[in-house]
């Protein structure tokens, strides 16, 4: 994919951030603070990309127009599906994104459905599994697993996020955000909460923790790393983007579950400044800790069957 795809590409998936129109001041600061990033890793013009779709001077035609390779029309429709579904069920206005996307990149009907399907189950993802079931609690904040069981609960669902960034499948992206969400039910129903995906969403929100600038932002950086289709010669030896983004990945998982420990813990009585103070300390602390766990989170990455992680997760 040359620099011009790449850029088409990325200025779709930034549409797709935009497409429902509920878009608040810190969502478009945080797509911002994304194309800033990637204009930093890239050596792309980002912020004017990123400008030039806030203000619509790109339109769905020209940036589709930009992007010529069949493989490249089908990762632009699969990036923008994943955004659109990242919150949720579809709204009529992404509904009509996709479809003008779909039209203007020329992509068989079939393919973009089977696409949608995807990514619908992931957005769609029950929070209760069979290894999320446990015994029933009053609910007076004792937890029923043991400190050791949170703990490792949280450093396994990190360590796989982690793998997830660095596999060649973009696809496996998809899959992070529901595994946050699954991480955060069995945490507060340890806790004696019975929690919806409402709930959860808030929850991340309340941290900082947007699902669709999340979204962009893993998939932007496979797209500049050049991770996407290849493995860059061995998941050992990965471009300094999948690195980054396996970082982003583990810390952001790790940094999440430790607070909704504390959270739930303390019966959801933090207040919404103590519960951002906590995530950004812990998000710190939580990067340096990633590169302890790097060889197991390449180990992870190698045996990974994405398939079946994805079947697993949509239930």
């Amino acid at each position: 994919m040359n620099e011009q795809e790449r850029d088409g590409v990325l200025a779709i998936a930034m549409m797709a951030a935009f497409a429902d129109g509920n878009n608040t001041d810190q969502e478009r600061a945080e797509i911002r603070r994304i194309a800033d990033a990637l204009g930093a890793e890239s050596g792309a013009n980002m912020p004017l990309l990123y400008q030039n779709v806030l203000l619509k001077k790109v339109g769905v035609a020209d940036a589709a127009a930009m992007v010529t390779s069949g493989e490249g029309r089908a990762l632009a429709y699969e990036f923008a599906a994943g955004v659109c579904n990242a919150d949720g069920a579809l709204s009529p206005a992404e509904i009509a994104f996709l479809a003008s996307l779909q039209s203007a990149l020329g992509l068989a009907a079939s393919r973009a459905g089977e696409v949608l399907k995807q990514s619908a189950a992931m957005a769609a993802a029950p929070l209760l599994t069979s290894e999320s079931i446990s015994a029933s609690v009053e609910p007076k904040f004792a937890s029923t697993m043991t400190e050791a069981e949170l703990d490792k609960m949280i450093l396994n669902y990190s360590i796989l996020n982690g793998a997830l960034e660095l596999l060649p499948q973009s696809l496996a992206s998809m899959a992070i955000i529901p595994l946050q969400m699954k991480m955060v039910y069995r945490i507060g129903k340890s806790h004696g909460f019975e929690l919806d995906k409402g709930h959860i969403k808030d929850f991340l929100a309340t941290l900082g923790v947007g699902l669709t600038s999340q979204y962009v932002e893993q998939f932007g950086r496979r797209l500049v790393g050049g991770l996407l289709g290849k493995l860059a010669g061995g998941v050992g030896r990965m471009a300094g983007s999948a690195v980054t983004g396996s970082a982003f990945s583990f810390a952001t998982t790790y940094a999440l579950g430790q607070v909704a420990r504390r959270y739930y813990a303390n019966g959801r009585t933090l207040s919404a400044d103590t519960l951002k103070s906590s995530f950004s300390g812990m998000l710190g602390e939580a990067k340096q800790l990633q590169t302890r766990y790097l060889p197991e989170i390449r180990q992870k990455a190698s045996t990974i069957d994405v398939t079946q992680v994805m079947k697993e997760v949509a239930g």
